[in-house]
């Protein structure tokens, strides 16, 4: 009888554990390996981690942006711990500990920190595993990378899509360079290399020199054209053309430069849509010389962060440039029909005769906050019709009642009830004193007189 349960019993767990899908005991897999190489951190931390280089998440339990980075976090861990990094990865409830939080300068959830002796790096890309793994390996490193060998510089020019080279010995350049290098590291990588080293393409008119090298070409820093050498490495560490969303197109407001955008649908394969898409492209390759100093090009995949942007509806596909330092933006003046059409827009936006919309003024910021109240209570009673009744009729049905009860009360009962009072006492003192005159009126019905009652000593003078 036993064994014939026990069989049973068998049977049951092997039915169970064929139901469960194989993502399960994956991500049940990754729970228990990454367990060990992402490490939750306490007080502790504080004391020990200059022995270290770390990578930490610090996040708060309750929020929704933390628990969809967790799963990436572990295999950041994972991978981190798998090619023998030396930065070692961990996390931390900041709730929990935020004086330590704080102290690291933390003020949102997820703040992802790469702490490095005494200084801390903030990680503001995108929360993918190749870019978080990227930011770490470029930060943990040198600061300035030395290139030794023409074949090491083809290896970096093929690995890295925009990099930037000082030229030359010690100089105050260097100096600049340096400083800028440790402020902007955790944005793109910067190198070192002599004369010899620089590929037979590049010319340089005087030396030391700093040069960008992206998108198949290279510019060179001219600090009386381009200002300080912080702010144009700052600009250029973007490639010419990209595929925009809501974060780059955040970033890109630090850079000062104006962004020209084909808003298209890259699901609709009609002419329209591929033809201003591929405008865009041939002025970002043939005229980046001319606009590189002032232009960000792109294409960006629906109209729905660029509505809200503008506050306005836009039509797909059209052309919007977005100047994402103050919020203004320039619509389409002409229609365009080919890469000159382009070229005039912008050189007509350069030379003021496009006017700008939108902006940061008192107004402006008032109808942000009406639209971005009406878009939140629109997208509420979207996703969830009830949750949206609830948290909006509530308020609104007691507000109701309370106005009714202040609307149907009666504000003058008090007062007709005091007035009802005083006229009864009213009329009982004058029943009084018709009674006292009715008692005084002489039998021969003269004329009625007053009395008054005369003080004591005048009666007592009479008296005598």
């Amino acid at each position: 009888m036993f064994i014939k349960w026990m069989n049973y019993f068998c049977f049951c767990i092997t039915c169970t554990l064929e139901c469960i899908s194989d993502e399960f005991f994956v991500v049940l897999i990754n729970m228990v390996v990454c367990k060990g190489v992402v490490e939750d951190l306490d007080e502790s931390f504080k004391e020990n981690r200059n022995d270290d280089i770390w990578l930490v998440d610090f996040y708060a339990p309750w929020c929704g942006h933390c628990k969809k980075l967790e799963p990436i976090w572990n295999e950041v861990g994972l991978e981190m711990k798998s090619i023998g990094s030396p930065v070692k990865v961990g996390k931390m409830d900041a709730t929990s500990y935020s004086s330590i939080a704080s102290e690291f300068g933390v003020r949102g959830y997820p703040t992802i920190k790469l702490l490095k002796g005494d200084l801390a790096y903030n990680y503001r890309g995108p929360r993918t595993k190749d870019d978080i793994i990227e930011f770490a390996h470029r930060v943990s490193g040198a600061l300035i990378r030395p290139l030794p060998s023409q074949q090491m510089f083809e290896h970096m020019q093929k690995r890295h899509r925009v990099f930037f080279v000082y030229i030359g010995g010690e100089s105050p350049l260097k100096e600049k360079y340096i400083d800028a290098a440790s402020e902007l590291i955790v944005y793109t990588y910067f190198f070192s290399a002599s004369e010899e080293v620089v590929p037979e393409y590049v010319t340089l008119k005087e030396m030391p020199a700093v040069l960008v090298f992206k998108d198949e070409t290279y510019f060179v820093y001219d600090e009386y054209e381009d200002g300080d050498l912080s702010s144009w490495i700052n600009r250029e560490r973007f490639q010419n053309y990209l595929a925009m969303d809501g974060f780059l197109l955040y970033e890109l407001g630090d850079t000062g430069k104006l962004v020209a955008i084909a808003v298209i649908d890259e699901k609709n394969t009609s002419v329209e849509h591929t033809r201003l898409k591929s405008i865009i492209q041939e002025v970002a390759r043939d005229y980046r010389d001319l606009f590189h100093r002032d232009f960000q090009f792109g294409h960006m995949d629906g109209n729905d962060y660029i509505n809200t942007l503008l506050m306005d509806e836009l039509t797909v596909p059209t052309v919007v440039v977005l100047n994402t330092s103050n919020q203004q933006y320039f619509l389409l003046d002409r229609q365009i029909k080919n890469v000159e059409d382009m070229v005039q827009f912008i050189n007509n936006i350069l030379d003021g005769i496009v006017e700008a919309q939108g902006g940061d003024s008192i107004w402006q910021r008032l109808k942000r906050i009406v639209f971005d109240a009406k878009s939140t209570i629109v997208s509420i009673f979207k996703s969830s019709p009830l949750m949206g009744c609830f948290l909006f009729g509530l308020p609104l049905g007691v507000i109701s009642i309370m106005c009714y009860g202040i609307y149907t009360a009666d504000p003058d009962g008090g007062y007709i009830e005091e007035r009802y009072e005083v006229s009864k006492s009213e009329n009982e003192n004058q029943e009084h004193i018709e009674e006292s005159k009715e008692q005084q009126e002489p039998s021969s019905g003269g004329s009625v007189v007053p009395t008054v009652q005369e003080p004591k000593d005048v009666l007592e003078k009479k008296k005598d």
